[in-house]
């Protein structure tokens, strides 16, 4: 295995930071529009768990020694507010409006456990990294990854018909 670039290792983990902030705010979005339904309390529990990695992220970095870029960040964040003029066919929030959050934040759950195994593997080579904790965020992201592909495939069943039936798990290895 050759020397690690520092330099694609700070773009590649500031990407992962700056993904962070857009997952952020999509689930504080998410939670204003179900403050009193069934899934209050799991996207709260995920809200929680998504800024404890962030901080576990930010951690990784600074003891690699590789700075945030805030610039990314703040891009990201204006993308995610972006993205709120989706048009689905509606004035306002319509149903298809929570099916496709779901599907993002199941994508985005599977690219950032790929950037905990990334940090995972690298901590063979650099004891900076802490591998329990990359470990165990693994794992999160792979709970979180099932319970968010159950809500999106419920609401999509409920948007447009048909059962809910988890027909593969892209997470399986």
């Amino acid at each position: 295995m050759g020397a690690v670039d520092p330099d694609q290792l700070r773009i590649y983990c500031n990407d992962h930071l700056a993904a962070s902030a857009g997952g952020l705010g999509l689930v504080r979005r998410m939670l204003a529009h179900h403050s009193d339904d069934q899934w209050a309390q799991p996207l709260r529990g995920l809200h929680a768990e998504l800024r404890e990695e962030r901080a576990a992220l930010e951690r990784t970095m600074a003891a690699l020694g590789l700075p945030a870029s805030r610039v990314k960040q703040l891009l990201v964040a204006v993308a995610e507010k972006v993205s709120r003029l989706k048009p689905d066919g509606r004035l306002g929030r319509g149903p298809l409006s929570t099916v496709v959050e779901f599907e993002f934040l199941s994508g985005a759950v599977l690219l950032k456990r790929a950037g905990f195994e990334t940090l995972l593997g690298l901590s063979e080579v650099d004891r900076r990294i802490d591998a329990r904790e990359m470990e165990r965020l693994v794992d999160q992201a792979d709970r979180q990854h099932r319970w968010l592909a159950d809500a999106r495939r419920e609401h999509a069943a409920a948007t447009f018909g048909g059962r809910p039936e988890r027909q593969d798990d892209a997470s399986d290895t």
